[in-house]
């Protein structure tokens, strides 16, 4: 099926899957050469690269400009940016963290980009912390990195001050957004190209209620989809939203089984369930341990790095040491800081876990694995193109092969930079063929209660965590399925469906991702980066060194076509190409 280099051609992509949410008929319309539907790093730096460009741009947001998963990024962002580092030393640590499916030359084209895109950030206006003595960017080291390459912002608000950054420079730049709109679906013309998408802005203003953005590129930068899950670090709209947008529009998606859990998280009890604080990477990377109950480093001789090894690995190490004992929780013990440092180099933090009163200065930190990050996502090649003609997609929601089976700490940051550069080049470079209007399509496909969001979260809490298996994911899948084929009989048999709204929209984008995740978690019969099967426990290189490329069946309504590639080399991207995936 694949050829050599990047990989196996599209399935009939680009032609759309007829499925659309059931929504209200646009009442407004905006007309734009882009719109970019996200406000973290991806889809800012997009948004002012594309209106440096000349084109007229317009910014959708689901929140407030400033209300996306960058703002809550603790670490920082990785660059070969010190003395003695280079970026094959950063490809290298990438490479082994991604677990042997990272694409060679997205992980290239990333470290040696990336350091140039870190100064055109900071001249962007993005301040970080330096040395006092040398006034040089003050770096820290994280899991899986051999060198001190993070560079961060307020100790530990290095995402905040990204955000302020780039809003203040998309607002000085006079750039048009709407804000507190959540994206429905893509708009596509007769020929399956791209036309704009519809939208639903919540509260009132200029605009309100349903509208459209009339534009011939589309630029995804929804961020994740932790909201999946019970538990997360994500905030509350990450909800999957430009992952099943896509799918709908026909893009395929791959590697999301893979799903970063990050390793300490502040243990609230095990019914907290939203968006719980995070203790970042960067404690450990200056010297905090992870004890159990008795005080001992149970990391030590698990790997060469102990508690900095990749993040897969310390999640796993902690899910064994809880399963040993019995416990809900283990604890991270950075007590020998003291509290000048924890003051200095960790306010963010600090704060979060004294308002839930535990003092990190005096007592350790309980900790335990939550939904984190997404590896895997919609497909692109190295310039952000989708499957779908003028849809791009960068960030989170993407798939560029960049973190493998396992992201690397804080590379995430660094690839919503670069990538937003490069699809801004890619769109002003070539403009855009004209589309034609946007072909209306019927809904076709249920809308799920709003109570099904947090079913979804107890069904893929359960069955689809850090620890999986053939029974706790065939479990899940039964589960969804059952919710998927009860909504799809109501409207097929009755014809009702759920009342339209923020709140069903959401749940059916949840249910859509989720049962992508747990078929491709279902079809990957190994452990692999953060992947971890309880039932079959090692990597398996000669069959499972592939990647999982994920598409809506366009014929069959709740069809999910999941293909292995031939292959690691991960799939290129052939908008409207045709030969068949579904055989």
């Amino acid at each position: 099926m694949s050829t050599p280099g990047r990989g196996i051609p599209s399935g009939g992509a680009g032609t759309g899957t007829g499925i659309r949410l059931h929504a209200p008929a646009p009442g407004w319309s905006l007309d734009a050469d882009v719109v970019v539907v996200g406000s973290g790093v991806a889809g800012l730096t997009a948004a002012l690269r594309c209106a440096a460009g000349g084109r007229r741009t317009v910014v959708v947001t689901k929140a407030r400009l400033d209300d996306g998963s960058t703002r809550w990024a603790q670490g920082g962002i990785a660059a070969a940016l010190g003395e003695g580092d280079t970026p094959e030393q950063h490809l290298d640590d990438t490479l082994v963290a991604g677990a042997g499916l990272c694409d060679e030359e997205a992980v290239r084209l990333l470290v040696t980009e990336g350091p140039d895109a870190v100064r055109r950030l900071m001249a962007t206006g993005a301040v970080f912390d330096t040395s006092t003595e040398t006034g040089e960017i003050e770096l820290t080291r994280e899991g899986g990195h051999h060198r001190r390459r993070i560079a961060h912002a307020g100790g530990d608000a290095t995402g905040a001050e990204i955000s302020r950054a780039l809003v203040e420079a998309v607002q000085a730049a006079g750039i048009e957004t709407v804000e507190n709109a959540l994206v429905l679906d893509l708009l596509q013309d007769a020929q399956g190209r791209t036309a704009g998408v519809t939208l639903h802005v919540m509260g009132e203003g200029q605009h309100d209620g349903v509208g459209a953005v009339h534009a011939p590129a589309v630029i995804l930068a929804t961020g994740g989809m932790g909201q999946v899950f019970s538990a997360t670090t994500n905030p509350s709209v990450s909800t999957g939203d430009g992952v099943a947008l896509a799918l709908r529009a026909g893009a395929e998606v791959s590697d999301l089984e893979f799903v970063q859990f990050h390793p300490t998280v502040l243990f609230l009890g095990p019914d907290a369930e939203g968006q719980q604080p995070l203790v970042s990477e960067a404690v450990r990377g200056e010297g905090a341990y992870l004890v159990d109950a008795d005080g001992v480093r149970f990391m030590q001789g698990q790997h060469e790095l102990a508690e900095l090894a990749p993040r897969d690995i310390v999640a796993k190490g902690i899910m064994r040491r809880m399963q040993e004992q019995g416990a809900q929780h283990m604890y991270l013990d950075a007590r020998h800081f003291g509290a000048q440092m924890w003051e200095q180099r960790f306010p963010t933090i600090l704060a979060a876990c004294r308002s839930h009163g535990i003092d990190p200065v005096t007592e350790p930190i309980p900790v335990a694995p939550a939904a984190h990050y997404a590896s895997g996502g919609v497909r692109t090649d190295l310039h952000g193109r989708t499957t779908v003609p003028g849809l791009y997609a960068c960030g989170e929601v993407a798939c560029t092969g960049v973190h493998g089976a396992n992201r690397l700490a804080s590379n995430s940051l660094l690839e919503g930079l670069v990538f937003a550069e490069r699809i801004a080049e890619d769109i002003v470079a070539e403009r855009a063929a004209g589309s034609g209007p946007g072909i209306p399509v019927p809904a076709t496909g249920p809308l799920q209660p709003g109570s099904a969001r947090y079913e979804v979260q107890r069904i893929m809490t359960e069955g689809a965590g850090v620890l999986r298996s053939a029974d706790s994911l065939g479990a899940a899948a039964d589960a969804l399925e059952a919710l998927y084929a009860t909504a799809l009989n109501d409207l097929e048999a009755h014809g009702k469906t759920a009342e339209p709204g923020v709140d069903t929209w959401e749940a059916t984008n949840l249910l859509c991702v989720a049962r992508v995740l747990v078929a491709a978690a279902q079809r990957r019969v190994e452990t692999r980066g953060c992947h971890w099967r309880e039932d079959h426990p090692e990597r398996d290189d000669a069959h499972w060194r592939r990647h999982l490329v994920v598409r809506l069946s366009a014929t069959e309504k709740r069809a999910l076509v999941v293909v292995p590639t031939d292959s690691a080399d991960f799939p290129s991207v052939h908008p409207l190409s045709t030969p068949s995936l579904e055989q």
